[in-house]
């Protein structure tokens, strides 16, 4: 099977695209562009910096409601961006719990608080925890867990048959992760405004009732993923079971707004004949 549907992105208005849909069994659906070519991530890092957080509470180097960043706040705090960090700074901008500040800030706290837990870089638990496993050579995290990843398709369509079908972590770490954390907190969802509720789990952000959305109308209230501002996005739909992972080499703006989600409904109805 070849998803026809995938073709669209040759109508993007960007330099260089690549995309896949995967199945949790490793079935890839269809794939089109430069499957090997290497994007930046931007925000699309933080998922998988986020498990390798898990692999790290799985192991029994942290807890996930043990003290992390600023005072009163936890690791869940920081995985679901509600320890009150600001956007881009370390600086408090709110009480843990009180609002869902989306915040790179916060995923750095959380590299600096499992390298030290760990006694290794964050950079390289990733690696050994999750990359390695999972046979993804070519992705980087290098930097900021926020934003610096670096991937191809090939590898991020492994990681998005980990997310439907765990192997690294136990599944019911997995379903807590994308099960929405403090429940009704409002707060801004980058490039689309105030959002209330602003549904999120553990370090990945939950579709919800949101609208308009980088998903499609046709998605699930279930779909999780994320997107990043260096035009890349990855979302997994229970309900419909497949993943769809989308790079470009153009910055989220407009042209994203308006063709993510007619590119998803496409995906979504071929997918379901």
């Amino acid at each position: 099977m070849s998803l026809q549907s995938l073709t669209l992105i040759e109508s993007w208005p960007v330099p260089n695209a690549a995309t896949a849909v995967v199945r949790a069994d490793g079935t890839v659906l269809g794939t089109h562009g430069p499957l090997g070519h290497r994007f930046s991530l931007a925000s699309v890092t933080k998922p998988l910096a986020a498990y390798a957080v898990l692999v790290a509470y799985e192991e029994g180097a942290i807890e996930l409601d043990e003290p992390a960043g600023p005072p009163g706040s936890t690791v869940r705090h920081l995985l679901a961006h509600t320890s009150g960090l600001a956007f881009d700074e370390h600086r408090v901008a709110a009480a843990p719990g009180e609002r869902r500040l989306y915040s790179n800030a916060g995923f750095e706290a959380l590299g600096d608080h499992v390298g030290k837990a760990t006694e290794m870089p964050f950079a390289e638990y990733a690696r050994q925890a999750v990359l390695e496993p999972l046979g993804m050579a070519a992705t980087s995290l290098d930097g900021s867990p926020a934003k610096d990843g670096v991937s191809t398709v090939d590898d991020l369509v492994r990681f998005a048959a980990e997310l439907q079908a765990p192997r690294l972590l136990d599944p019911r770490t997995v379903a807590e992760a994308m099960t929405v954390q403090y429940p009704g907190t409002k707060g801004v969802l980058p490039g689309y405004g105030h959002r209330n509720p602003n549904d999120w789990g553990l370090g990945f952000e939950i579709r919800g009732a949101k609208s308009p959305h980088w998903t499609g109308s046709s998605s699930s209230a279930r779909t999780f993923g994320h997107f990043g501002q260096s035009g890349t996005f990855l979302w997994v739909d229970p309900v419909v079971g497949v993943a769809c992972v989308a790079l470009t080499d153009r910055a989220f703006g407009a042209w994203a707004v308006e063709v993510w989600p007619e590119f998803t409904d496409a995906v979504v109805a071929e997918v379901r004949g």
